[in-house]
């Protein structure tokens, strides 16, 4: 039998999965399974590319979409067998720099971390009590997004608060860090000289950030404490002025669960088109709304990119990946315009792959070299 590495991403109504041959690190299958507690259905293929479209009972949760989702790995395989599973788990915290083994004193912590991420974490930590339970005796194993941006200069890290407040893990961690570690691994194989350069990567999609590195490390980044903060997104609203925030409660009385709701999924795209979070659905749709919600997307990555380029001392390069970053190519070609006053860089766009690089965290993991 061929070991495998399983790799799972859970979003709140979603479970990606890879199945990747731990030899050579092949890809043997992958799929999701969407509408999680809705209309829920499995979508999967093999390499092969024979595709499997199977629905699953109306409400399904994530343990039974974990659950199809293995039957479905059960049926299909070609002579592997699981030897771990690998979580893509969005908040570390401090604690948590590489790879790690899940245990219960692990998953204590991670559960701490709930209120920093409340859109990701309580999801991911889900997933791994499903494979818990479905798996059996292969491990789990953590890969955190916030750990590529671990090691950045203070200056990178804290708020303007006083100091008890930093103690207390009131600080800016930064995300996407596997989506960034990916492209550091790319451009340090395929393009050295760019990976030795000031470079600005721009993961956007329905999530979005930037982030400044050197030679493959973090620099600096626009999401801080919580994977809200930054550029607008999908429905997340980006940086918002605290003062506005306090004005929301005391003078119209919102209730937090109700400012919650907003910034994460009634904001960004959607709530300045007033139409849909969807990039391809506002290009096609032309109203000044819209154009209004791409425009304003675009000059604030530029800004931030012109940010990141005061923390790197100038850019060589500038890399989009993401489904906006990949697909886009207005909105790429908008942000480059705006920052022409930076003078001439390199572009490139490459392909999303944090499954592979969840994969290859798991490997060095298990084989010892790694955590």
């Amino acid at each position: 039998m061929t070991g495998a590495i399983l790799t799972l991403n859970a979003g709140s109504s979603s479970l990606k999965f890879r199945v990747f041959r731990r030899t050579d690190l092949a890809l043997l299958a992958r799929g999701a399974v969407t509408r999680i507690g809705g209309d829920t259905e499995l979508r999967a293929s093999l390499d092969d590319g024979e595709e499997t479209v199977e629905a699953l009972a109306q409400g399904s949760d994530h343990g039974a979409a974990l659950e199809a989702l293995l039957a479905y790995v059960g049926r299909h395989d070609d002579g592997w067998t699981v030897e771990a599973v690998a979580h893509r788990i969005v908040h570390g915290g401090t604690k948590y720099l590489r790879a790690t083994l899940v245990s219960p004193q692990v998953l204590a912590d991670l559960e701490a971390l709930v209120p920093l991420a409340p859109l990701h974490q309580p999801h991911n930590l889900a997933a791994i009590a499903a494979s818990r339970r479905f798996i059996g005796d292969a491990p789990d194993i953590a890969c955190f997004d916030t750990a590529f941006h671990a090691g950045r200069d203070p200056l990178f890290t804290h708020f303007a608060l006083p100091n008890e407040f930093f103690d207390k893990g009131v600080r800016r961690y930064g995300f996407h860090g596997l989506s960034y570690q990916w492209l550091a691994h790319v451009l340090q194989h395929e393009h050295p000289r760019i990976f030795a350069g000031r470079v600005i990567a721009a993961h956007l999609g329905n999530g979005a950030s930037l982030c400044a590195m050197r030679e493959g490390r973090s620099v600096d980044t626009t999401m801080s404490m919580t994977a809200v903060d930054g550029v607008p997104m999908g429905t997340r609203s980006g940086a918002v002025d605290p003062g506005a925030i306090l004005l929301l409660k005391r003078t119209y009385g919102m209730e937090l669960e109700d400012i919650e709701d907003l910034i994460y999924n009634r904001a960004g795209l959607l709530g300045l088109s007033g139409k849909s979070n969807d990039v391809a659905a506002l290009l096609a749709d032309g109203t000044a709304q819209s154009r209004f919600a791409l425009d304003f997307f675009a000059m604030r990555c530029a800004q931030a990119a012109a940010s990141l380029a005061v923390a790197l001392g100038g850019v060589d390069a500038m890399v989009f990946t993401g489904g906006i970053g990949e697909n886009a190519g207005p909105v790429r070609e908008a942000i480059v315009r705006h920052l022409a006053p930076l003078g001439t860089f390199e572009t490139l766009v490459i392909p999303a792959n944090e499954e592979r690089m969840m994969a290859m965290e798991a490997i060095a993991l298990l084989d010892g070299s790694g955590g």
